[in-house]
């Protein structure tokens, strides 16, 4: 009765997050009702997706062709100050602040048990690794996660690997609420923790 290309549109999208099997169906059909046109470039931006890349310094996403990202390789910006974030969508919200202008370290999406996946083991090791190598200590290290019992936890683990390798290490204020996250903070909220960081 549906279509195969609609069955394996919802097949693929009902795995994405905040979609489910139902959403994944409205969103097909709603699609089939778009011009060709628009089709064509919602294609097109699902295809360049595939040509991002990490970078290999704070694991932002990037452009081919280079080795580091844009902001990594922004002269202006203090490579001394390193904020770790969980996830991508983090480190925009802070940079919408306007005021950062330190380097970013991406940790990846901590797990609901509150151990760090062998992935994330890995980030920190090759974060340790980079400040050894390049300054031998850093002057302030910023914990950004969010303000959750498995972000606290993380935080606590963090300070603990790399006490020895920063002058200062911090955390953003409680003017974020316990158990929110970052991505939906308003930009004066979330300008206000930034700037008064423990």
């Amino acid at each position: 009765m549906i279509p195969k290309p609609i069955k394996k549109f919802i097949e693929a999208f009902s795995q994405l997050p905040a979609l489910g099997p139902r959403q994944a169906t409205r969103l097909a059909f709603y699609l089939t009702a778009l011009p060709k046109a628009t089709l064509s470039e919602l294609e097109k931006s699902l295809r360049e997706l595939k040509e991002l890349d990490r970078c290999e310094r704070c694991f932002f996403l990037k452009q081919g062709g280079s080795k580091i990202c844009e902001i990594c390789a922004d002269a202006k910006r203090d490579p001394l100050i390193i904020a770790i974030v969980e996830k991508e969508t983090d480190l925009l919200s802070l940079e919408k602040i306007g005021s950062y202008r330190g380097h970013y370290f991406i940790l990846g999406k901590l797990a609901e048990k509150g151990v760090l996946e062998t992935a994330q083991k890995l980030r920190l090791e090759h974060l340790k690794s980079r400040i050894k190598s390049e300054d031998g200590r850093i002057t302030e290290l910023i914990i950004a996660l969010n303000p959750t019992a498995i972000g606290d936890f993380t935080a606590d683990l963090i300070k603990r690997e790399f006490r020895d390798l920063a002058a200062k290490i911090t955390r953003l204020s409680r003017g974020l609420p316990t158990g929110g996250e970052i991505e939906f903070a308003d930009e004066s909220t979330l300008g206000s923790s930034f700037e008064h960081r423990l």
